[in-house]
């Protein structure tokens, strides 16, 4: 087909202003991120006002000239996640928040439950990475996209678990609160703060010289290569890993509806017909896949990468915390240190509710031998028994071994930063 002068042209101008476009992306020394269309919704000419409403409310981000560091906590469901969390949540310097793409997967994917499928799992990872970005760029009215109901003047009382973060539960963004009410339980900082301005928790975001964000939404670390090469960032991922037999243990118990085939196995001796054995193994593919991927070492992950057993922060939680607070360049405050002090030592009482931190650390890591039955065990150290050696977890060979807790099943071993 003969292409006419003017088309040829045409295509020209246009590869034109796609490169312009691109060099304009990554130079500019201001960044502005208007939201997209609702993902749900697809009424052009609402969400189209409603976009174009929010660009021109929200204000324009400065580029990341003072490069603050970005740290992105990379775990799964029940592996001690929520207790690293709060390893920087307490820093008085660190952004915190707490799974903040739980709205992406529900507004994506109403339906996902714990068993996810491959599809379901990738389906999230573009705007995933897209709200990360933002988040990360203290542009939390992108975050707008996905709360549902949308809130309205941005203020909104439907953030997931926001009594995590202790950034949007004190000064500026809680302005109600005195100094009596530094330590707030989860609950009672939604009761006297109200609801979220999220015009103020921005503010707070850039005020904060670094920002953290903890997530089990994301499978593998190689799901985050766009963010980390992004200039715009300084991303330094923590992957956090745990003994699939403690996790399952954990899983078991607390989402009990969920794993109640596993319950029902535990409980006696036959192990059910229609298992879910993909609740086991995509914890352990997951990890084996993003722990190959940082142990190899690619480039793109020098200096960006730290892997962290559960096990050793439990064993240690004061010097493998400043093992993680070395890798990222940020001196640890006191505040951290007389947190961990005061919430490493608890009895079995201690813990409130499912996602609580404070806990015997020590103990904790160990309960699951006396949880699970030898049988379930045998199972979950043959379904998973590369990620177990190349995490370094040692197999019980029988009920003995398996209780005995004067023999450690975790390996002395020793997982440098990628510096």
């Amino acid at each position: 087909m003969q292409c006419s002068w003017k088309a040829v042209l045409l295509l020209a101008l246009a590869s034109l202003a796609i490169q312009y476009t691109a060099i304009r992306t990554f130079t500019a020394k201001s960044f502005h991120s208007c939201p997209i269309p609702n993902p749900v919704n697809c009424s052009l000419s609402q969400d189209a006002d409603a976009a174009d409403r929010l660009c021109d409310e929200s204000p324009t981000f400065t580029y990341n000239l003072s490069r603050k560091t970005h740290v992105l906590i990379l775990a799964t469901t029940r592996s001690g996640s929520s207790f690293v969390g709060q390893l920087f949540n307490q820093h008085f310097d660190v952004f915190y928040l707490f799974e903040p793409l739980y709205h992406v997967q529900y507004t994506l994917i109403p339906k996902l439950t714990q068993s996810k499928g491959m599809t379901d799992r990738r389906v999230m990872l573009g705007a995933g990475r897209d709200l990360l970005r933002s988040l990360y760029d203290c542009d939390l009215y992108f975050l707008e996209n996905y709360i549902k109901p949308q809130p309205i003047n941005h203020i909104t009382d439907r953030l997931f678990r926001r009594g995590a973060s202790k950034a949007l539960c004190s000064p500026p963004v809680c302005e109600s609160l005195g100094a009596v009410d530094l330590h707030l339980e989860e609950g009672d900082c939604v009761k006297k703060c109200g609801a979220l301005n999220l015009t103020l928790a921005t503010e707070s975001c850039r005020e904060h010289g670094h920002v953290a964000i903890k997530t089990v939404r994301v499978p593998e670390v190689s799901d985050l290569r766009a963010l980390v090469e992004d200039p715009r960032l300084n991303l330094k991922v923590i992957q956090l890993v745990r003994d699939p037999r403690g996790i399952l243990a954990s899983r078991s118990e607390t989402f009990r509806d969920t794993y109640r085939l596993w319950r029902i196995w535990d409980g006696t001796g036959r192990k059910p017909y229609n298992l879910d054995v993909t609740q086991l193994t995509t914890v352990c593919e997951d990890f084996r896949n993003s722990v190959s991927t940082g142990l190899n070492r690619p480039p793109w992950l020098k200096g960006k990468y730290m892997l962290v057993r559960y096990e050793d922060l439990a064993r240690n939680p004061m010097k493998k915390t400043e093992e993680i607070y070395d890798f990222l360049g940020i001196p640890m405050d006191s505040n951290v240190e007389r947190w961990i002090q005061n919430n490493t030592r608890g009895d079995r009482s201690s813990s409130k509710h499912k996602y609580g931190t404070v806990r015997n650390s020590a103990a904790t890591a160990e309960k699951w031998r006396f949880r699970l039955s030898y049988e379930i065990v045998a199972f979950i150290q043959h379904a998973c028994q590369q990620v177990l050696a190349q995490l370094g977890y040692k197999t019980a060979s029988s009920e003995e071994e398996l209780k005995n807790l004067s023999i450690s099943l975790v390996e002395d071993r020793d997982f440098p930063p990628f510096s």
